[in-house]
């Protein structure tokens, strides 16, 4: 199967975009804007016992905004130890939250290399009115 033709937002492909994202080139479908994959060394504070922790860390270089998404991949499996959401809670700061399930006070591992996947939304998209969302 070939690649669709790839178009702008107004359905033409006249060369750059200059009425909404003059910088980039669209997608055919979709309203994924950016993808990227990062590695960030992260040492997180001890959790206490059945319960969650929301931590912050600084990813100064990356660019993350709080409307980004992002998915987070802890390289190693710590007992008791569950990733619950990730999400940027201001400006280049990478929250996520650990849960503990164990009945004592638990530390991941310090100074592992998490993978962080980002996914950022065109800023023009808004979502059609009706029909499938994925397939428009």
């Amino acid at each position: 199967m070939a690649n669709p033709s790839v178009t702008n937002v107004t359905g033409s492909n006249p060369g750059p975009q200059v009425d909404t994202l003059f910088d980039t080139v669209q997608s055919p479908v979709g309203n994924v804007w950016k993808l990227g994959v990062f590695s960030l060394t992260l040492s997180p504070s001890a959790i206490g016992a059945t319960t969650t922790s929301e931590q912050a860390f600084a990813t100064t270089g990356i660019g993350l905004l709080t409307t980004d998404l992002v998915i987070v991949n802890k390289p190693t499996t710590n007992a008791g130890i569950v990733i619950g959401n990730a999400r940027v809670s201001a400006t280049d700061t990478l929250a996520i939250e650990f849960a503990n399930i164990s009945t004592g006070t638990l530390t991941p591992t310090a100074s592992q290399v998490y993978t962080v996947g980002v996914l950022r939304v065109q800023p023009n998209w808004s979502a059609q009115a009706t029909g499938n969302q994925i397939d428009w």
